[in-house]
């Protein structure tokens, strides 16, 4: 499976957000295998962070000065939060730039964790309050999936897992994601939001 993932996400051009307004941020898709099957790795926010709280992300964060790259920020921020270190991470690609409602725009970067589970995973409590391991066959299948309507007539994939609901710009960095590794894996094509009821 990661192979193909591999292949699909090293092939693509990402498309880019460039804009003044705009706060450089970047995040991690990070696949993770555990009891033999490959999950991808969220954290629920803490309220004592001062974006999005107690809402579902991705690891990652702000651009900070030092960072020569984005990638070098997505790599950071997923040591800092959720304690992976840059080493046992092997990156594939990137995914197209996302903007969020906190004027940030994300550029997710996709990569493995290499180093054999259980990972010894810690975290920066004061951000992170719980980190979630969602199967990726979950997502591929279209089981997670819901909709969401956040003003009338518009419609936004959002990813329900247990008594937790993905949606925002995470929801759309997933989407993007699953939609395009899927055929690569003989996954059944999604439905679009015009074919399911919100929720």
């Amino acid at each position: 499976m990661r192979q193909n993932v591999r292949e699909v996400i090293e092939g693509y051009e990402p498309q880019r957000m460039e804009g003044d307004s705009l706060v450089p941020a970047a995040v991690m898709v990070l696949l993770y295998e555990r009891d033999g099957e490959e999950h991808l790795l969220f954290q629920v926010r803490t309220h004592h962070v001062e974006h999005h709280k107690g809402e579902i992300s991705l690891p990652g964060g702000a651009q900070d000065p030092e960072d020569a790259t984005l990638l070098m920020t997505a790599l950071r921020e997923t040591e800092e939060e959720i304690g992976v270190a840059q080493s046992d991470i092997e990156i594939y690609g990137q995914l197209d730039d996302t903007p969020t409602r906190s004027n940030f725009v994300m550029s997710p970067f996709v990569g493995a964790i290499t180093a054999p589970g259980p990972y010894p995973f810690s975290f920066a409590e004061i951000e992170v309050a719980e980190l979630l391991e969602v199967p990726l066959g979950r997502l591929l299948s279209g089981e997670a999936l819901e909709w969401t309507e956040p003003r009338p007539g518009t419609r936004m994939p959002a990813f329900r897992h247990g008594e937790h609901l993905i949606f925002g710009a995470t929801a759309r960095v997933i989407d993007r994601f699953v939609r395009l590794i899927g055929p690569s894996l003989g996954a059944e094509p999604l439905p679009t939001g015009d074919a399911w009821p919100t929720q």
